[in-house]
């Protein structure tokens, strides 16, 4: 069985391949997909050809990839800070450290303005563009954009997964009206 799953691996490969860019991207998912494979293949009900399902685990861990990619794009251009929790959320038990994490964005967003967690939610959940909320909004995009820093700010004080999981990630600091992270 396990032999016969490995025989699809070029053809997986190029699957995946076609989606994404990064060579050792592919090559990381294309065995995360036949081990998924091997693993399942008792579930498999030959309902359709084994390579059809087999596509469609890729498909599932190739949004997987993307899901990921897009939590670490909202994160990163937050705070700097995240990169390093998002590595620890990368780690065996990332799935209930990711669903902690997300918990955690959801009562920081509960504890800051209205204003702020709408515009933050515009920008990095549904992924609009400034001039698209400055639109919408009925604002400038210079009014956008100066908001939205003060809303990253806002978040960035609010932020409190540091002080209850007793590790820093990183330390904020204000001088002069100026916010840094150090």
């Amino acid at each position: 069985m396990a032999k016969e799953i490995w025989e699809y691996y070029k053809s997986i490969k190029a699957f995946i391949a076609r989606k994404i860019d990064d060579e050792g991207t592919v090559e990381e998912i294309t065995n995360d997909v036949m081990w998924a494979a091997i693993k399942s293949h008792d579930n498999f009900a030959k309902k359709s050809a084994e390579f059809s399902w087999i596509c469609g685990i890729a498909k599932h861990k190739i949004i997987d990839y993307y899901r990921k990619k897009k939590l670490k794009t909202i994160l990163f251009s937050i705070s700097p800070k995240f990169e390093e929790i998002a590595d620890i959320a990368l780690s065996p038990e990332r799935d209930v450290l990711k669903n902690e994490l997300k918990e955690e964005i959801k009562a920081t967003m509960g504890e800051i303005s209205e204003g702020y967690a709408n515009i933050l939610r515009l920008k990095y959940i549904q992924g609009l563009k400034t001039n698209a909320i400055a639109q919408l909004l009925n604002t400038t995009v210079k009014a956008v954009e100066g908001k939205l820093k003060r809303a990253k700010i806002k978040f960035c004080e609010s932020w409190t997964y540091d002080r209850k999981t007793n590790k820093q990630f990183g330390k904020v600091v204000v001088t002069n009206s100026r916010k840094t992270d150090i």
